[in-house]
Parts: C-alpha cells; structure tokens; sequence
C-alpha cells in the first residue's frame, strides 16, 4: 500500500474511534480531511494534530476527547522523523498508560483493538443468571455522568428522553364552580331567581389550582462541561412535555434558550442552542447572571408560583461579588428555589467556595445532580414519580 493509501486508512480509524466515543463524524467529514492533508506538512506533528482537530471538531465539548484519542491514537515514542511510518493502526492501547488519565470513552472506543498478552491465562467463566439482568440498569441509574463510557451515555440519553417531571398543582386566585367549598352568593342569588324564589340552593367555588411555572437556570461554564450534554437532555424532555417551562443557559452571560428547545429533535435543538449561545465552556459569572436574570425576566418567567431549578456548581468568577444578594431577590422572587449541584456527589463535600457559601442560604432545596438516579429522585421531590 502506498504512503497516501496508508495515511486514508489510518485516518479512517481514527475517525471511527471519535465517532464510537460519540463525536458527530460523518463520510464527509473524513473526505475533508484527507483533503486538508493533502495541503499540509505532514513532518510536522501540529500542523497535522490542527489540521484534524479543524476539520472533525465540531462542538467545543468535544476538543478535550479529541485530544486525548489523538494522543492515544498517534502516539509517537521515536519522533517525527518518519511521520508515516508512525501513522499504523495503535489501537492496542496498554492498561497503564503514562501521562495523563484515559477518558473512559476513549478508552471503551479504542478497546476493541486491544492485544491480548501471551502469556494471559485464561478468562474465568462466569455464570450470569437471568435474575440478576435488572443489576446493570441499577448499575446505570449510580453511575456519574462524568464517568460513563459512550455505551453507557447512549443508554443514560434513552432514560433522560423517557423521563417526565410531575409538578404539584397549586391553588391560583381564580375560582371555579364546585360542590363544596365557599359559597359564591351571585351564583346562589340567581339560581334561587330561576327556582321563583320557593327554594334557595346553595352553589360554590373553590380555588382554580394550575400546574406551577418551571424555570431552569442551567450553568454550562467549563466546570460543568462534564454534565452539560445530559442537563440538556433532561431540560429539552421538561420544555417539551409541559406548557410554561423556560430554559436559561448561563456563562459568563445569560441566554435564553427556550425557543430553540422546542424542537422535538433534541439533536438540532441542542445544535440549536450550541450556535445561539457563545460562552460554552468558559468562565463563570453567576451573580452577574442571576442580577440579569432578575432584572429582565423575572416578571416575565416567574408568575403564579414558579419553581426554579437552579443547575450549577457554584464556582464563580467574581469571588461572589453580588451574588448573595442577587440570589435573595431570586428566592423572594419564585415559590420555591431549588439548587441541583453535581459536587454533592463527592465524599466529604463541604460548602468552601464562595459561591457555595452566598447562593446557599436563600435555596429551598440542596440536591445533587449527577446521574439517572438524583434525576429520577428531583422528580419524586417534585410531586410525583417519573413516567414512561
């Protein structure tokens, strides 16, 4: 095989890797690339690592798995002297790798090239009964999202899309017609008029009760760039399966993503959201938006008892500046405030940060948010059980 044929093909892996660790990559994808290869230098290694990361990085959470597979994938131990000597299939990835550590998605994408050592003894058999099928969904419900391997995401996404929140209804100030319940006089007087005034029967209203409002206030800073994708999905399955829900997504700014959420597809709403918003991945400034929050759409999101899901780790840029105070206002400002934190799922969390500290005393409810299971629990919190 020649040289250009080598490159292809070993390009062509590559690409099946990203794509089993759950990078959006197509054919065409793979013909531009070859293509801008063909216009490089291939002696030299960053040019040609720029030169892939370009053409088949799409989305900004995707550059730190395409690092790591690149790195796994062409690992170069000899210099780049011979460039495409170099480029062969180096799947087999060994179990202790050096440097820094394997994502699980790389590593799950790449596994199925692994070499068996030789002198390997041979695998236990292991007798599965069919009572026990039930232990790798619980299995799936515990694990942290950061953790999962790109089969596992694919299933956790199928839950999440099955996932319904039921909201206790609350009472309005509007009243409706009832059998019991306080007695409406102008409905009574008028049916005693009909009755020729031989009988008075009594009629009544009760308050008209309504399904609250729900705003999520999700944060999608770097520091949550693990979480970010399945919040989403879970935000994208609550706008569209019940009226009044608004979705804010927030930075270093606040975006309002509701509309672009609406979509059934949640893969082109989340393309959506991905090209209205700019700060993915960034920064975190929670005071800030929480102060814009409250100044340009509490009024319009937060009426008639709205319940607020506030996503975020309560890491912020500005040392706090504000925030107690905008997070106070957003208390008053709803029926209920509830902060949903993945660091809750960590060991010996305790409340340190800043943020932690100001955002803390104005919430309802402290709850952890980091896999099938906190979700399925938020939901039960809520008012009822999830439904398929």
């Amino acid at each position: 095989m020649s040289e250009g044929g080598l490159l292809a093909v070993n390009v062509m892996h590559f690409a099946r890797v990203l794509r089993a660790a759950g990078m959006p990559i197509g054919p065409a994808a793979i013909v531009d690339a070859l293509r801008a290869l063909a216009v490089i230098d291939l002696t030299r290694r960053e040019d040609f690592r720029a030169c892939l990361r370009a053409v088949l990085v799409r989305r900004r959470e995707d550059l730190g798995l395409f690092e790591e597979a690149f790195r796994l994938f062409f690992r170069d131990p000899l210099g780049m002297d011979q460039i495409l000597s170099l480029l062969l299939p180096q799947a087999a990835v060994p179990p202790e790798e050096q440097g820094a550590e394997v994502s699980r998605r790389v590593a799950d994408a790449l596994r199925p090239g692994w070499q068996k050592p030789a002198d390997a003894p041979p695998p236990e058999k292991v007798e599965i009964e069919a009572a026990l099928a039930f232990s790798d969904r619980e299995a799936l419900r515990s694990k942290d999202f950061a953790a999962m391997s790109a089969e596992e995401l694919r299933e956790a996404r199928e839950a999440i899309a099955w996932m319904r929140l039921a909201l206790d209804p609350v009472p309005t100030r509007r009243s409706r017609a009832a059998a019991r319940g306080r007695v409406d006089l102008r409905a009574t007087l008028r049916a005693a008029l009909r009755a020729g005034g031989h009988d008075i029967p009594l009629r009544f209203r009760r308050p008209r009760e309504e399904t609250p409002r729900l705003v999520v206030l999700c944060d999608i800073s770097g520091s949550m760039s693990r979480y970010t994708e399945m919040l989403l999905r879970f935000s994208h399955v609550l706008v569209n399966d019940r009226a009044r829900v608004s979705c804010f997504l927030f930075g270093t700014r606040l975006s309002n993503v509701t509309r672009a959420l609406r979509h059934r597809d949640v893969d082109v709403a989340l393309r959506a959201c991905g090209t209205q918003v700019t700060d993915w991945s960034g920064g975190t400034r929670i005071g800030a938006s929480l102060e814009e929050f409250n100044r340009r759409w509490s009024r319009r999101v937060l009426g008639q008892g709205a319940v607020v899901l506030l996503i975020s780790d309560g890491l912020d840029r500005d040392a706090a500046d504000g925030l107690g105070a905008a997070a106070e206002r957003l208390h008053k400002s709803c029926r209920r405030l509830i902060w949903l934190n993945p660091l809750l799922s960590f060991e010996g969390f305790q409340p340190r940060a800043l943020g932690v500290k100001a955002i803390l005393p104005h919430v309802d409810d402290f709850r952890p948010v980091h896999n099938l299971r906190s979700l399925a629990q938020l939901a039960e919190a809520l008012g009822g059980r999830p439904r398929a």
